[in-house]
């Protein structure tokens, strides 16, 4: 009981009200003077003053409107009830906003007199939660229609799997392949996949509910519509109920630009790398073929055209060497042979100058082919080539074949134009690859030419060789030379000039013919010959720096065979007898050809034992990286002290396969052997 709040006589059991749950306020005559509240109500508005009229007890939290219902209730004696009456409650300046439900209605007293009863209620949080529902349901269709944006913007489909890839719901993908909606339910999606990529993906989706990942992505390629195949992203994440995965929720995205993109760029990066790090025409157009096959094609093959190809347009035929040669795993390569093609066959991509795209029935090509290469096109079950040229120079050096075989769709005009800019972005390093090739052909034809076979000489046997360099140029300034004097002596001759390119070989070719002018036109020492050589050469370019070993074979007059023999700054001759020993002729060392040398040029004379091998070579055979001079001679004259008593031909092979060359550098060498019946008598001064 509240102090001086009248509970006793009343015809109302005022104190009936003080544990109810709601706010209960009693008051007393038409001025609404207050006469009681309960627990509930001061809780709600604070302790109040008995016999003030409330609209200065309440002044502070009720509105001068809900005062006037006051007045209204007493005078008609009706009840009402107000569902938001907004009180403020708190301190001045920020005063929160409560809302209350008010019950009114009039109540007989003790005395006679009449007064209001008031029932109040805090109704603030199911307002305010009844406001938001509206709010919320609008705000969550916006959000809906953001997020359905957000979806169909950056996706082509939204569709949902069973556990194991089954379609229950798809949205996007009739569109975007062609199936119906029932064709497509179940794993009939599953048919509109590339076939190699189909096997993938049925192997994934039959694990897919065991390894559940939190979110998957894969790509694979999707005929669309119009048959033609595009590269489609899907990413799906799984929906688990008690731990295990009930359905799979996912979206497809074409991505077929981005990903011709970044496979162009990979392939770009591929072939750049291989063109950059071979210098070797046949490497580097292997490694390019290694970068179509089998991206872009399931063959791929490089021929090198004739010489110069203008005619091309006028023949019947033409023959094209194979550089190299790709093929798919599980397909037979095409054996290495030379082939003779139909110019028809070549005609609109050299002399177009573009490439050359043509289709036939699997595994039948036209007879523009070798019968060769249409056996091997019908055995792999080709139906689609391409022939893309080569320029260099102004010409068509070399032309690119590719071939599609089996179920593969044709080659598209992407991928045409992919294989073009490939053979542009390595335009340069394949065109001095060819030019080295055909710099390399001229070089060589000239320096076979100036290599011809030794003479054949009564009582001597003679045998030379030449092996080219497999790393550098092919070509060089090594030769090596053999005649037969008016006098009947006979000369040999080794040689190097410094370089390796087509003006090393014509350099070569210059100073041989002198050497040979020279050593016919007087009968003088090799010393002598070798240093009106060394005059000769400051008519050529000036530069020029050569080594060389000139030798002079006769018998004297008792029959014996005597070598005379000068050197110009290359390696020394090796003589075996024999008997196996081995020795180097040292005694005639002079400068090197090309440098000024006012001194005499000395010569050596020296017999040759019966059966003696004399050996003259370059310093390909004997010269190593990092390595001494010395030890290069020491390691030749014992591979071919065993060799002595073998055949002179034999002698000079052996010597090419056990000697350990660098190989990067020509090998020449010119041996003369001495008959058994040849007398030895020491060594002359």
């Amino acid at each position: 009981m509240h102090v001086g709040q009248q509970r006793d006589s009343s015809r109302v059991p005022i104190e009936a009200f003080d544990q109810a749950p709601a706010g209960v306020l009693v008051t007393r005559g038409e001025h609404h003077r207050l006469l009681y509240t309960n627990d509930a109500f001061q809780a709600m508005f604070g302790d109040r003053p008995v016999g003030v009229p409330l609209r200065e007890g309440l002044r502070d939290v009720l509105e001068q409107d809900t005062l006037a219902v006051l007045d209204e209730v007493w005078k008609t004696g009706e009840t009402v009830r107000l569902d938001e009456v907004s009180v403020t409650v708190g301190r001045s300046g920020d005063p929160p906003e409560r809302l209350f439900r008010m019950s009114l209605a009039g109540i007989p007293l003790h005395d006679g007199e009449s007064g209001l009863l008031a029932v109040v209620q805090e109704v603030t949080a199911q307002v305010a939660a009844a406001r938001r529902v509206p709010v919320m349901e609008k705000e969550l269709r916006r959000l809906r229609r953001r997020y359905q944006s957000i979806v169909w913007a950056g996706v082509h489909g939204v569709w949902v799997t069973g556990p194991h890839g089954e379609s229950r719901e798809s949205h996007g993908w009739q569109r975007l392949t062609g199936q119906t909606q029932e064709e497509s339910l179940g794993h009939g999606w599953m048919r509109a996949l590339h076939p190699e990529d189909r096997a993938h993906a049925e192997e994934w989706w039959d694990k897919a509910a065991e390894q559940a990942a939190s979110l998957t992505e894969v790509i694979y390629r999707v005929r669309t519509r119009d048959g033609v195949y595009r590269h489609i992203r899907f990413r799906c994440v799984p929906v688990r109920e008690n731990g295990a995965v009930v359905e799979w929720v996912g979206t497809s995205t074409d991505v077929e630009q981005e990903w011709q993109e970044e496979r162009r760029r990979r392939l770009l990066d591929l072939a750049a790398a291989a063109a950059s790090d071979i210098t070797n025409l046949e490497e580097m157009c292997q490694a390019l073929a290694d970068v179509v096959v089998p991206e872009l094609a399931d063959t791929c093959d490089i021929h090198l055209l004739p010489e110069p190809n203008g005619g091309l347009p006028h023949a019947r035929t033409v023959v094209a060497e194979r550089l190299c040669c790709a093929v798919r795993e599980g397909l037979p390569r095409l054996p290495m042979l030379q082939e003779h093609y139909s110019a028809d066959a070549l005609r609109q991509a050299v002399g177009q100058r573009r490439p050359a795209h043509m289709s036939f029935p699997r595994g039948h090509p036209p007879f523009l082919y070798p019968e060769a290469v249409r056996t091997w096109i019908a055995e792999i079950g080709a139906h689609n080539t391409v022939i893309l040229p080569i320029v260099v120079e102004g010409e068509v050096a070399a032309v690119v074949t590719a071939c599609i075989c089996g179920d593969r769709p044709p080659i598209s005009p992407v991928d045409i134009d992919l294989m073009g800019q490939i053979l542009d972005h390595t335009h340069d390093a394949i065109s001095n690859a060819l030019r080295f090739r055909r710099t390399q052909r001229v070089a060589l034809a000239l320096q076979h030419s100036l290599l011809a076979e030794p003479p054949h000489v009564p009582g001597l046997e003679l045998a030379a060789r030449y092996q080219a360099s497999p790393t550098a140029a092919e070509i060089g300034g090594d030769w090596y030379d053999a005649f037969v004097v008016p006098c009947g002596a006979v000369k040999l001759v080794i040689g190097d000039v410094a370089g390796h390119d087509l003006a090393a070989a014509v350099c070569m070719s210059q100073v041989r013919n002198m050497l040979r002018a020279l050593a016919v036109d007087r009968d003088e020492s090799p010393g002598d010959v070798l240093r009106r050589l060394n005059t000769a050469m400051e008519t050529l370019n000036g530069e020029s720096i050569a080594t060389c070993v000139l030798t002079r074979l006769e018998r004297d007059g008792e029959g014996v065979w005597r070598l005379k023999y000068s050197v110009a700054g290359h390696p020394p001759p090796l003589l075996v007898t024999g008997e196996g020993e081995g020795r180097f002729l040292q005694d005639a060392d002079n400068p090197l050809l090309g440098l000024h040398h006012d001194q005499p040029w000395i010569s050596s004379v020296r017999p040759l034992p019966p059966h003696s091998t004399l050996l003259l070579y370059t310093d390909g055979l004997v010269e190593r990286r990092g390595e001494d001079l010395g030890e290069g001679l020491e390691r030749l004259r014992r591979c071919a002290e065993p060799l002595a008593r073998e055949p002179l031909g034999r002698f000079c092979d052996e010597l090419l396969t056990r000697m350990p060359m660098a190989g990067e550098d020509d090998v020449a060498m010119i041996a003369v052997r001495v008959p058994p019946e040849g007398r030895y008598e020491g060594v002359a001064s």
